[in-house]
């Protein structure tokens, strides 16, 4: 009779062990997995594709319904080489596409064209504005179906360890009744559960579950206080970057000029809107008439588009609503980064040649409709893009080559000043 129960609770501890690793591995392997595709995306596709938006190729939403598995495996990492071979399906899709070849990627091997597949299964999650202007905040880190799962897993753990104990009271009586000894009457459920809760092993087991979802969703929710991904409020003007940086393949300094010559990367004035503005008022769209977001430049500026003058009376600022920001005490320079170390981090980014190193923390903002923070902006996401990026072999950059001129001062015993490492750049004391 022993032997039954240690088997019983044998099975049933293997069970819930399996279980619970099962659900475990398969969210957190499908999570990887469109995760790592959405990086790989945006380093090697975004540049010609979007998800719901022809670019230089087509929308890649439903591909995976449009093309076997088999040959878009094939298909991206070598299009040229399919087309080359006399593939007929191949053949007729660098056709239709008017005959525009992609790019080959020999470094994507099956796994991470699998990754990529299932990013563009999944999709982009749009952030909504949520009232007041506000978006709710997203961020990758963090999984409220993780926190689901474990809850389900204790219910179900819980469902489990009842029937079982149920099942093993049921054949310990039936192998009695056999042997011939009388046994009582099996107790009511309601009776076994409030016996299972006095076993102070079970309530210890029970405790501890609790207190494990408990910890990992206050743990969660703690991490990621502050942290605003996907956050995109409302703005004055619904300016279109996917429109202006994308069709129009407007460049970033264009607008944000600050960004290669200072700390800040500036708001562009609406005196550079009208550079094309005064000419371009998008009237075959809306009937003849200005286009309403135009007009709100006009009012802004107090300017007549009949009479082509400017009244001061008129004019008033636009209020831009910030989207990314940092804590005054984070000092971010964005020279640095985009003139001194534009080289590096494209590397490090898996940027393409065109486009801007602006990518790399903004995202593909040639894709954004409205613009929404792309990264999370925290410390740790700093460090870690300082970790990986290679920054040896900057020879032919100014601010390496006073680092290699002040060690070589340092070997002669010769001074050395602050001066001499940028000592004397104004964001070094001005904020």
């Amino acid at each position: 009779m022993r032997d039954i129960s240690m088997i019983l609770k044998s099975v049933r501890n293997s069970l819930f062990l399996f279980t619970a690793i099962s659900v475990l591995a398969v969210s957190t392997v499908s999570a990887q997995d469109a995760k790592e595709g959405r990086t790989l995306f945006k380093a090697k596709c975004s540049s010609c594709h979007a998800l719901d938006a022809k670019l230089i190729g087509p929308a890649l939403t439903g591909v995976s319904d449009r093309h076997p598995e088999a040959f878009l495996l094939k298909w991206i990492p070598n299009s040229q080489g399919l087309v080359a071979s006399g593939d007929p399906a191949a053949v007729k899709l660098y056709n239709e596409n008017g005959k525009i070849a992609m790019t080959s990627f020999p470094e994507l091997d099956e796994g991470k064209v699998k990754s990529i597949l299932a990013y563009i299964k999944e999709g982009e999650p749009k952030p909504v504005a949520a009232a007041g202007g506000a978006a709710p905040v997203q961020d990758d880190t963090v999984s409220g179906l993780s926190i689901a799962g474990i809850i389900g897993i204790i219910l179900v753990a819980i469902v489990i360890l009842v029937i079982l104990a149920r099942a093993g009271k049921l054949l310990e009586r039936l192998i009695l009744q056999k042997q011939g000894i009388e046994t009582e009457d099996d107790m009511p459920l309601s009776v076994g559960v409030r016996k299972m809760f006095r076993n102070k092993k079970f309530v210890l087991f029970f405790v501890l579950c609790i207190a494990i979802a408990l910890g990992s969703w206050g743990w969660m929710g703690m991490w990621n206080t502050g942290v605003h991904t996907g956050y995109q409020p409302v703005q004055p003007i619904k300016f279109s970057h996917e429109l202006h940086a994308g069709i129009n393949q407007i460049d970033c300094q264009y607008c944000h000029n600050g960004a290669f010559k200072s700390k800040n990367a500036t708001i562009p004035s609406l005196n550079v809107c009208m550079n094309c503005h005064k000419a371009v008022q998008a009237r075959d769209k809306y009937d003849g008439q200005i286009s309403p977001e135009i007009q709100k430049i006009y009012n802004a500026l107090g300017y007549d588009p009949e009479t082509q003058k400017y009244d001061p009376n008129q004019q008033k600022p636009m209020e831009w609503v910030r989207v990314h920001n940092l804590p005054d005490f984070a000092y971010f320079n964005h020279s640095q980064h985009v003139v001194v170390a534009a080289d590096a981090i494209r590397k490090a980014k898996g940027l393409q040649p065109n486009e801007p190193v602006c990518y790399a923390c903004h995202g593909p903002v040639n894709t954004m409709e409205e613009i929404y923070q792309y990264s999370p902006l925290t410390m740790k996401w700093c460090i870690n893009c300082h970790k990986e990026t290679d920054i040896s072999g900057q020879k032919d950059n100014a601010f390496y080559t006073k680092v290699i001129e002040a060690h070589e001062k340092i070997k002669k015993g010769e001074k050395i000043t602050p001066a001499l490492l940028g000592g004397l750049e104004c964001g070094k004391c001005h904020y």
